[in-house]
């Protein structure tokens, strides 16, 4: 079934038995299962853990479990596999790929590195295990400027693969010398500017989290530059950034440009508070491939066991271990 299926299918949503057999497939296997924030909401209330792709990923290393069940995309389960080499790690369904991560292939690097060869590769975590391999450095869209900082002002950068994300860091760091990959997320790049302008037109008194993914980053700063919407009420962060202002925020209604499973867990933080898509078609197909029936079958049979190439793993650990180093992304990943 295409990625497009999958998410179009519609079904009832499981009840407490279902819960209960999967918790206790869980315990039988030793598993511990974690929930990438864009699941499904079911996906999510059943995981032990939800959040952005590398927190879970450091969950992962650091728990006693025999096997990892990671509903996310593929490149999330590769990553945990990174960072917990000896532990199984299973996807309910590996064809659940990002197109992201498609937008840059190991040898397009290979050929980018060759036209700059001493420039410091610094990598998006929505990358595959091989891209990070071929990096010097990863980052996730909330330490991204640090990571950035941390390379000598006058040594060219490579960033890789989000153009949106890598304009972001442009911005906020000032570095002139950071050539940008021309990738894009399908799902963020379709919230654009004027998507953004007219929800703010429907609701002028909302807040507005944005993610730095989108399209509509640049535009969401335009508008408090002319004076639309004021500074306080405009924030562009992660989406563990966006749980972190969920609990802080005293609005009535907050307007979110990002995939919309990520308004389960705002709602989650702060009931009181109404959240609401910036765009109710953000939705993505290859995270919504994680269902109820494939997580059972994951747990009944022990599939798909992701691996990744000893060789090519230890190289991309090394990049994400030495972004790690630089400080903890605990804040949000992707």
């Amino acid at each position: 079934m295409s990625a497009d299926a999958t998410a179009q299918r519609t079904s009832a949503r499981p009840d407490a038995t279902w819960s209960s057999e999967v918790r206790e497939l869980a315990r039988a296997r030793d598993a511990l299962i974690l929930a990438h924030n864009y699941q499904r909401p079911e996906i999510q209330d059943v995981a032990d853990h939800v959040g952005d792709s590398l927190a879970l990923s450091r969950i992962a290393a650091q728990a006693p479990h025999r096997e990892i069940v990671f509903c996310g995309v593929h490149f999330m389960a590769e990553t945990a596999k990174l960072l917990s080499p000896d532990k199984t790690v299973l996807i309910p369904d590996a064809a659940a790929g990002c197109s992201l991560a498609d937008t840059i292939h190991v040898e397009e690097l290979r050929a980018w590195k060759a036209l700059h060869p001493v420039a410091v590769v610094v990598a998006y975590v929505n990358t595959s295990a091989a891209v990070k391999a071929e990096s010097d450095i990863c980052c996730t869209s909330s330490n991204a400027a640090d990571v950035v900082r941390s390379v000598p002002a006058d040594t060219e950068i490579l960033f890789l693969p989000d153009r949106h994300l890598g304009e972001h860091i442009r911005r906020v760091t000032g570095r002139t010398n950071l050539q940008i990959w021309q990738g894009q997320c399908h799902v963020h790049q379709g919230i654009g500017g004027d998507v953004l302008r007219a929800r703010i037109e429907e609701e002028p008194d909302a807040d507005v989290l944005v993610h730095p993914e989108c399209a509509c980053a640049t535009s969401a700063l335009s508008l408090v530059a002319s004076g639309v919407v004021a500074s306080e009420r405009v924030r562009i962060v992660s989406t563990g950034g966006m749980i972190d202002q969920a609990r802080r925020t005293g609005a009535r209604c907050v307007l979110v440009a990002t995939e919309t499973g990520m308004l389960h867990q705002l709602r989650r933080a702060n009931p009181g508070t109404t959240f609401e898509p910036v765009s109710e078609r953000a939705v993505c197909p290859y995270m919504k491939m994680t269902t109820a029936e494939n997580l059972l079958t994951a747990l009944r049979e022990g599939r798909e066991v992701v691996e990744v190439d000893p060789v090519i793993a230890a190289r991309a650990r090394r990049a994400v271990r030495r972004m790690i180093a630089i400080g903890s992304p605990t804040a949000g990943g992707e």
